[in-house]
């Protein structure tokens, strides 16, 4: 029996807080929005554990009077820089936030340039993300599936557990869910979801007279963009943190930026326990707060 379902518009997704929205911004718009971002957005390579991302990347933000930024931390050796938003980056935002009825101040573009372009399962990095917020996906060009998988450590709750004296059968597969994102769709995630479930897009090396026709869309490319409240800033120059995820929680009490991998340690092995735990303590692993930025830096690789 297959434990995969095929989920959409008008479904509830993940633990129910989650949905799919379609023609999220206006037909005329949405007929130029790929063409325009593929133009506007000054594309980067993104590496991760010494190894290039399998898509192109993009980060764009609200720069605030003082020049001020917000900072979204996930593992990465080191993350593009930040623009400031894009003009048609900035319209999809407004209708963004006409949706979520909360604001979204920073922006995570990604180019997938094939259907071998992917991004693996995984829950999204929170220690940034402002606390009871939604994360939101918006897909431009080719369809691609994204997958729902419930954790290992949920699903194995569920199951019940095991001893030498009370066997049970093996675990079946965990639930999942596979969800089309069509052009101009926009997949809300909401905070329960991301901390129950794993998300990802799966390479999609089909023939292409295997594919429909909304994905050989834009000859098969696709643009996705994440969009997140976040509550972690960093001063103009760059050198000083505060906000949510740093130690100095307010403006007034900024502390001077980390770099580099041995500083990063115990921020990684955070991640990776909000990666694989659904009952992830957010307080006790993000709670006093992090001053490091760059988990890898270009002096690192020198030394």
């Amino acid at each position: 029996m297959s434990h995969a379902q095929n989920l959409g518009a008008g479904d509830a997704l993940g633990t129910g807080d989650s949905y799919l929205t379609l023609n999220v911004v206006p037909q005329e718009l949405a007929d130029v929005a790929f063409d325009r971002l593929r133009d506007e957005v000054k594309w980067d390579v993104m590496h991760h554990r010494g190894g290039e991302v399998p898509r192109l990347v993009a980060v764009e933000g609200e720069v605030g009077s003082d020049g001020s930024i917000p900072i979204y931390r996930h593992p990465a050796d080191e993350s593009p820089p930040l623009h400031p938003f894009s003009p048609t980056v900035e319209v999809i935002r407004q209708h963004v936030q006409k949706v979520l009825q909360h604001p979204v101040n920073h922006v995570l573009i990604q180019f997938y340039r094939t259907g071998g372009d992917y991004i693996s399962e995984h829950s999204d990095k929170t220690i940034d993300v402002v606390r009871g917020s939604n994360i939101v996906n918006v897909s431009l060009g080719a369809q691609r599936t994204m997958t729902l998988r419930l954790k290992r450590d949920r699903a194995q709750a569920a199951h019940g557990d095991t001893d030498d004296f009370n066997p049970e059968p093996p675990m079946p597969p965990r639930p999942t869910q596979r969800i089309q994102l069509p052009h101009n769709s926009m997949f809300v995630m909401g905070p329960e979801t991301n901390a129950k479930w794993l998300h990802g897009i799966k390479q999609d090396n089909r023939f292409i007279t295997m594919k429909s026709p909304a994905e050989t869309f834009q000859s098969g490319e696709r643009i996705s963009l994440t969009f997140r409240h976040i509550g972690t800033f960093l001063s103009a120059d760059q050198t000083r943190i505060w906000g949510q995820g740093a130690t100095g929680k307010t403006r007034e009490t900024a502390r001077p930026v980390v770099h580099g991998a041995k500083e990063s340690e115990s921020l990684v092995i955070a991640f990776g326990a909000e990666n694989h735990r659904s009952d992830f303590d957010w307080d006790e692993h993000y709670g006093a707060g992090f001053d490091v930025v760059n988990f890898k830096t270009k002096e690192d690789e020198q030394l």
